[in-house]
């Protein structure tokens, strides 16, 4: 080894080599990691409510679930089927009491399981639910595969802030730390997502609990990304085909005919309790686990939010084709053009989530940008849209209307003001955004029984 103290030129770029600090490294050290920002052209909707909000996590199991991991699809099927305890960890945000003291800081692993953050919001770890102003609109929460409960924590900790309860789902076996067999990713979503819902309703029953009395589980809403929008299409009605119960990496032995379209439980859907749904970039379509017959069981308005070039779930025969074939209900697709899979859902790329991991062989970045938007501004339209679309259905809100009744391409929207600053008839901006803001941005409509073709 070198002294520091050593003339040579080696030397001199050893401790100059030992001073330096990785830029990727610094922003790590000092990243906050916000999932709150507001950009100056947020649309209007976007900014946050009138509720300070109350986050903190709740711990549930399912009893007596079928163990599809422990199935071995090689051998006979077991008799009976095994089972299991199936447990699930619940982040709750709802709106709180104001000067609330505490941590907002909330932490979650990322896309390389190694890896913990912190996320900095502006709900409050613990704080106390308002109960005088509610109960309040429930709202259920499903992430991708793999994610978790954080993923769209960003929308979650807005909307509770206008006034909902919102509970958010670590699903077993999906998430970064507990990835496991796909097919239990595929019976468990909709099945988990009903049985949040059951547990709500208990605890909203409960003077033990927390959320006694907080919510109106009766009028529930479902918000799933990916996977956790496979699933929301199913517990929204739409069953899966006869072909995907026999896919290849389907739980085995038929167990995914439990959610096949036309069968005795499948056809208990959708629970009347839950009043409508959103799904950003649902999975299924692509594979072959929906098609048009399966989609007419869909019961619920439904807002779908795609990407253009999404390559996970795909754009033509995968979003835009649930949106266009779940024929029996009013819905609504927004289109961000040019972006992949990941459009609106995830929260910002974490500032560790830079650099290439080890474990993955790639930088964990990837799983939450997107090449040609930002994602916090994708986060505020998302936000936006979500608060219109909610308060439409859940709270019968009339005045929410206005910001789903838009012309199709928002690039040809008008912007047009008097003197006095009051639009004209000319006018055709998409409602809520700013001049020069909506842009790249489709938004269309397909009334119950109406087809594209119209």
């Amino acid at each position: 080894m070198l002294a520091v103290g050593s003339s040579s030129p080696f030397a001199k770029i050893a401790l100059m080599a030992s001073l330096f600090v990785s830029p990727f490294a610094t922003l790590s050290a000092l990243a906050e990691n916000r999932i709150d920002v507001q950009l100056p052209d947020a649309p209007e909707l976007a900014a946050y409510g009138n509720y300070e909000v109350g986050t903190r996590p709740l711990y549930l199991s399912n009893p007596d679930q079928l163990d599809v991991l422990a199935l071995d699809a090689s051998a006979a099927a077991p008799e009976p089927l095994p089972t299991y305890d199936r447990d699930l960890t619940i982040q709750m945000w709802y709106p709180a009491y104001a000067g609330a003291q505490g941590s907002k800081t909330l932490k979650a692993f990322i896309r390389d399981p190694n890896i913990e953050v912190e996320l900095q919001g502006q709900a409050t770890l613990w704080a106390a639910p308002i109960i005088n102003d509610g109960p309040f609109p429930l709202v259920i929460i499903s992430h991708g595969y793999p994610g978790n409960r954080f993923l769209l924590s960003h929308l979650a900790e807005n909307i509770a802030s206008k006034g909902y309860v919102v509970a958010s789902i670590d699903h077993t076996d999906s998430t970064y730390r507990t990835q496991a067999a796909f097919g239990s990713t595929l019976r468990n979503r909709s099945l988990d997502q009903l049985f949040v819902l059951d547990e709500m309703a208990r605890l909203n029953a409960d003077t033990g609990s927390f959320l006694q009395g907080l919510m109106d589980t009766d009028n529930t809403a479902l918000i799933g990304y990916s996977m956790g929008g496979y699933g929301a299409v199913i517990t929204a009605g739409g069953g899966v085909t006869a072909a995907a119960v026999d896919f290849p990496f389907s739980p085995p032995f038929g167990t995914l005919g439990i959610h096949e379209s036309g069968s005795d439980t499948h056809n208990n859907l959708p629970d009347p309790r839950i009043k409508t749904a959103i799904a950003f970039a649902p999975w299924g379509r692509n594979a072959g686990f929906f098609d048009a017959a399966s989609l007419e069981g869909v019961q619920i308005p439904m807002l779908f939010v795609a990407g253009d070039e999404d390559d996970v779930s795909l754009y033509e025969n995968g979003v835009r084709a649930i949106w266009e074939e779940s024929v029996n209900i009013d819905r609504a697709l927004l289109t961000f053009e040019n972006a992949n899979h990941n459009a609106a859902a995830p929260y910002p790329a974490p500032a560790e989530s830079y650099a290439v991991s080890p474990l993955l062989g790639y930088a964990p970045y990837g799983h939450y940008a997107d090449a040609a938007w930002d994602t916090v501004r994708m986060n505020n339209i998302a936000q936006h849209f979500a608060t219109a679309w909610l308060d439409r259905y859940m709270k019968n809100d009339a005045d929410k209307q206005v910001y789903l009744e838009l012309i199709q391409h928002s690039n040809d929207g008008v912007y047009a003001t008097d003197d006095t600053g009051n639009f004209t008839d000319e006018h055709t901006y998409w409602a809520g955004f700013p001049d020069r803001s909506a842009k790249g941005l489709d938004f269309e409509w397909l009334k119950a029984g109406e087809s594209v073709a119209e």
